[in-house]
Order: C-alpha cells, then sequence, then structure tokens
C-alpha cells in the first residue's frame, strides 16, 4: 500500500513539474530559471546518451574517449561508449526524477568527463564547456530544494 501510495505522489509530482515546464512564462522568474536548467539537464544527457548508441551528433563517439579513460571501461572503446551511453541516460532519469541528486551526480560526472577531455590534447574548450555544466548542475541542484515538488 505505501508503495502504490509512494508511486502515485511520484508521478503526480512529474505531471505538476511537467505542467509548470510546459507553461514556463507563467511562473515566477526564479521557478522560470530552474525549471529550465531542469529541462536542460534532463535532456543533454538524455540525447548525449542516445547518441552513443545512434551516432547521429557523431560518427565516432571513441575519439572522445581519452586512453587511461578507456582502460577503466569494460571492454573496447566502442563499448566503453556504450557505457557511457548508459550512464548518460541513467543520469537523465535521475535528474527528472530527483533532481537535487540527480544535479549533484551530473556535477560530478560533468567533471569526469572534463578531466578525460583534459587529458586529451585536442578537447580542452570542451572540457571547460563540461565544468560550466557541472556548475549549472549543482545551480540547478541547489534549487530544487526550493522549486521541486517533491524535494525540499
Amino acid at each position: 500500500m505505501a508503495m502504490t501510495h509512494a508511486w502515485h505522489d511520484l508521478v503526480a509530482d512529474m505531471r505538476d513539474e511537467m505542467h509548470d515546464l510546459a507553461t514556463i512564462t507563467h511562473a515566477d522568474q526564479a521557478r522560470q530559471a530552474y525549471l529550465a536548467l531542469w529541462g536542460t539537464f534532463m535532456l543533454l544527457p538524455l540525447l548525449f546518451g542516445l547518441d552513443k548508441f545512434a551516432t547521429v551528433m557523431t560518427s565516432s563517439w571513441e575519439g572522445y574517449l581519452a586512453t587511461w579513460a578507456n582502460d577503466l571501461l569494460p571492454g573496447d572503446a566502442t563499448t566503453g561508449m556504450y557505457w557511457v551511453g548508459a550512464i548518460e541516460i541513467a543520469l537523465a532519469l535521475i535528474v527528472a526524477l530527483a533532481p537535487r541528486v540527480g544535479g549533484d551526480l551530473f556535477a560530478l560526472w560533468s567533471v569526469v568527463v572534463a578531466i578525460n577531455l583534459f587529458s586529451m590534447d585536442e578537447y580542452h574548450e570542451l572540457a571547460v564547456a563540461a565544468l560550466a555544466l557541472g556548475l549549472c548542475a549543482l545551480a540547478m541542484a541547489r534549487m530544487s530544494r526550493t522549486y521541486h515538488h517533491t524535494e525540499g
């Protein structure tokens, strides 16, 4: 019974959040900022994660994986990037359901991605962008304490 009630509350809260995201212009400015960040950090890791499998944005994600990172992941570089994609999809779901936790995890993931990219000569600008995304994810996580319906 308690599990059913918790599931119902989660679904109701998500419905309310999605409604607010769809009608973002009716919210106050601070809530608009939170909703924009929340939507971004649901969408970005989902798109990047799915693209590790579909390769629409780039034909070779393996080129963005440093040798040392590839050595840590199971299998070859392609399999490693599939693992990265699965992690990013999971992050998108966590941000959607629990933005406080998801934002912190996304920020941590962004630091890992930045370290990987900084260790490669040609991707320093992407590493800086990954760190900026991580800081924005931390801001979203902090804002969720006020603006997310189920966390407080």
